[in-house]
């Protein structure tokens, strides 16, 4: 856990977090010879000896001084730290998942990354504030006691040793039992939580096929799995803590035992019994708090180490210095396989180029790889073999920032942030003049949706864009594409499913596009294909063919089957019933 810990606080917060345990040992030590000394104050008391039971209470109180000393910096410490949590994790989160690659932040990611960012930081301030330092102590103080017995009574020491191991192995079986099935609520908690998103982002396909009138299975499913997995942490959690508080009042009998035989046999007196008796009582005290906390703990400990192993995904790897691009606007892929973690090779030995300033247009069956061609320009994985060129660098030479910078990107599905139209355009370009926001809006087509909005420039989209239509949308996102001015536009389904009239103002941006950037565009529509200077055809992560669209259709190959089979569909019409 320490180490867990030193890479939750980072190495600048390293001496805090030794400083705070060296406090809290010190002051641990110090509470458990504080009670070490009841002994000869007990004895001196009971036996008449009252000037030396004086003395003995003065060490005492000099001992519960600096005890308090210690204790009071050391609870000063983990407030500190736990108030240092609050105030910096979420900045370091966040500083480190703009370092990870983009391929990471999948659905099961991100509700455990939401999960461990709130109720998982809130658990870990309580390891400082609350959890480790009474689980120390009861652990530190019944130590010291213990040694101090042997000072007193070799044999009350040793039993109290032998029994350390029997504490041990009961609370380190119960903790790790409470931890696994707080992992399995924690599990179920995250698909529950995922599907209650997915139930309320996916109302309108639900509605449609009516999925909401009875429920929506899935997230009944995960309720129910969730409700199980909370039942099962209740039904077994407190056996566990049954069993560690039995454990420790077993010692004391033992302990007590042992005494009372030494007692009876004559080895020790009365006076010394009771005096040993009462340190005995401080051995078990602390055990019985750690035990009651111990559990507490390992589940701050899970909530710990799902933050960790967040900070530990590697991030994508980045030069010092970023290559000088040798010819800005081109792309380029050389031999380059790629296969997603432990799923099948999704491209095989791909080379094509796109020099600065052209149209290519990719093609193929649904998994063929023709959107891993764009993640992979924009490094959201790294390419298994082979070189993904971009400005004529290979991109795992560039910067983020660099990379970046050469590329925009405008998918089928576009997301807009709740906010004005004119911010939403301002995302390519935040330094843009209001003259260079209206020209890439008209180039896009927006102006027309700005003349007829209530507020017009100022009008709020909503979440996610709601406000407007799916065409709309799009519009919007080519407007950032033309007003960002990237060497390069990566069109990934753009016009699949836009209505005519959007088409139209879709189709008008890319040809000015086509104009000032390099554009790489994944497509079906036939207009779209037939403006590229050349098209891939891809088959399996294999490329098949390539050329331009007359080029192709002359070849007979698998892109005139693919142009004759859209032709074909376009000229399917539905007609009115002959009387």
């Amino acid at each position: 856990m320490i180490r867990s810990l030193l890479t939750l606080l980072g190495p600048d917060h390293a001496p805090r977090l030794y400083r705070y345990l060296a406090w809290l040992v010190i002051s641990a030590v110090l509470q458990g010879l504080a009670v070490a000394l009841l002994v000869p104050i007990l004895h001196g008391l009971f036996s008449g000896d009252l000037h030396g039971a004086m003395a003995w209470l003065g060490v005492l109180g000099a001992m519960v001084l600096l005890s308090c000393i210690a204790h009071y910096h050391q609870a000063m410490q983990g407030f500190t730290l736990a108030l240092l949590v609050l105030i910096t994790l979420h900045d370091r989160l966040g500083q480190h998942l703009m370092r990870l690659p983009l391929g990471w932040f999948n659905s099961e990611q991100i509700g455990r990354l939401s999960r461990s960012a709130t109720s998982g930081t809130l658990m870990v301030t309580g390891l400082f504030a609350h959890y480790l330092g009474p689980v120390v102590s009861g652990v530190v103080v019944p130590a010291t006691v213990a040694l101090s017995l042997f000072v007193f009574d070799w044999r009350l020491g040793l039993t109290a040793v032998l029994c350390a191991p029997l504490i041990y192995f009961t609370h380190h079986w119960s903790a790790n039992a409470i931890a696994r099935n707080d992992q399995r609520v924690e599990a179920a908690a995250t698909l529950a939580g995922n599907r209650v998103v997915e139930f309320a982002r996916f109302q309108q396909v639900l509605r449609a096929f009516g999925q909401t009138q009875d429920g929506y299975p899935p997230l009944q499913a995960a309720n129910r799995a969730q409700q199980q997995a909370g039942g099962s942490m209740l039904a077994q959690t407190f056996p566990k803590l049954l069993a560690g508080g039995l454990t420790v009042q077993l010692a004391f009998a033992l302990l007590v035992g042992v005494g009372l035989a030494l007692a009876m046999a004559g080895e020790i007196d009365a006076i010394q019994l009771v005096a040993l008796l009462a340190l005995v009582a401080r051995f078990v005290g602390p055990l019985a708090e750690a035990a009651a906390r111990s559990g507490l703990l390992r589940m701050a400990g899970n909530d710990l180490e799902q933050l960790v192993s967040i900070l530990r995904e590697p991030p994508l790897p980045e030069p010092a210095l970023s290559r000088p691009l040798t010819a800005p606007g081109s792309i380029a892929f050389e031999q380059v396989s790629f296969a997603y973690p432990s799923g099948p090779s999704v491209l095989q030995d791909l080379s094509f180029s796109a020099p600065a300033h052209s149209m290519t247009a990719i093609v193929g069956a649904s998994g063929s790889g023709k959107t891993t061609v764009t993640r992979l320009l924009m490094r959201f994985f790294d390419a298994s073999q082979g070189r993904v060129m971009v400005g004529g660098v290979d991109v795992r030479e560039l910067s983020n920032e660099a990379l970046m910078a050469q590329l925009s990107l405008v998918m089928q599905d576009v997301y807009l942030f709740d906010d004005s139209l004119a911010a939403n355009i301002r995302v390519g370009s935040p330094d843009a003049s209001p003259g260079q926001v209206a020209e890439a809006a008209r180039l896009a087509g927006v102006d027309e949706i700005v003349a007829r909005l209530p507020q017009g420039w100022d009008t709020p989209v909503g979440e996610g864009g709601a406000s407007l239509s799916g065409g709309e949308r799009q519009r919007v996102s080519l407007a950032r594409a033309l007003l960002k001015r990237a060497p390069i536009v990566l069109l990934d389904e753009a016009t699949a499913a836009l209505d005519p009239q959007n088409e139209a103002f879709v189709q008008a941006a890319i040809r000015s596009l086509m104009h000032s950037a390099t554009v790489l565009v994944i497509a079906h529509r036939l207009p779209t294909i037939m403006a590229a200077d050349q098209i891939l055809v891809l088959d399996q992560g294999r490329l098949v063919e390539s050329g331009t669209h007359r080029q192709l259709l002359a070849n007979h190959g698998r892109y005139a089957g693919f142009w004759h089979d859209r032709q074909r569909a376009g000229g399917w019409r539905l007609t009115p019933e002959a009387p």
